[in-house]
């Protein structure tokens, strides 16, 4: 069981959520707690339990500041398969996303935008759009 401390955009200015990784029958399994409410998400992955547990925490105008809930940064394919969802690539329009740009979703950085889930999917569908112009 691992935990995280993240800082929630939203929030008061030292308001933070406790994130705790767990496997459930062979599912990844994520905890939220925050303002003594708890939400958890299974799934394949934990960028997509994430993605599941950001989307609650959207209808109270919050979003967690790290690498996975940033604009720019999405996982790819073999992350999610042979990673389980804990490292995503940073993206920059027209330009593949090299190695070096491998980030852990639950870390943060100066780099961190924070972004709505529908937002960081459409970036990275334009992302992809992108490379192919």
């Amino acid at each position: 069981m691992t935990q995280h401390q993240i800082f929630l955009i939203g929030g008061a200015d030292d308001e933070f959520a406790t994130f705790t990784e767990e496997e459930a029958n062979g599912l990844c399994r994520l905890v939220c707690e925050y303002r003594g409410k708890h939400v958890s998400a299974e799934a394949h992955d934990y960028f997509e339990a994430l993605s599941n547990i950001r989307l609650e925490l959207e209808k109270e105008g919050l979003i967690p500041f790290c690498y996975g809930a940033s604009l720019n940064v999405f996982p790819s394919r073999m992350a999610r398969q042979m990673g389980r969802g804990k490292a995503a690539y940073k993206m920059e329009m027209g330009k593949p996303a090299p190695r070096e740009s491998l980030v852990r979703i639950f870390e943060q950085g100066p780099d961190v935008i924070p972004s709505p889930v529908a937002r960081q999917k459409e970036y990275f569908n334009d992302w992809l759009v992108s490379l192919k112009q």
